[in-house]
């Protein structure tokens, strides 16, 4: 079942956003620090394929998608929504 983000919600940290989702993506929080750590969850790694993604971390209907420094939320965010619309 693809997902939808319902909002994107800034943090303390200006280098990370909370994607709030419509449905829960499972029981189990997952949190990845690294592509290579997340090669074996799908989504993880799908999300560290988009430019600029440095940690995950997925917890039931929210998903903390961290940045580096120099790349922009603009170019981030339709590519968070593109990765988990087409999540099965």
């Amino acid at each position: 079942m693809p997902y939808r983000v319902v909002k994107f919600q800034e943090t303390p940290n200006p280098n990370a956003l909370k994607c709030v989702l419509d449905s829960t993506l499972g029981e189990q929080p997952r949190s990845y620090f690294n592509a290579a750590a997340a090669c074996d969850d799908p989504l993880a790694a799908a999300l560290f394929a988009l430019p600029g993604v440095t940690n995950v971390l997925i917890n039931g209907t929210w998903i903390t998608v961290n940045k580096s420094q120099d790349a922009v939320w603009k170019t981030i965010k339709p590519g968070v929504e593109r990765v988990l619309g087409a999540t099965p």
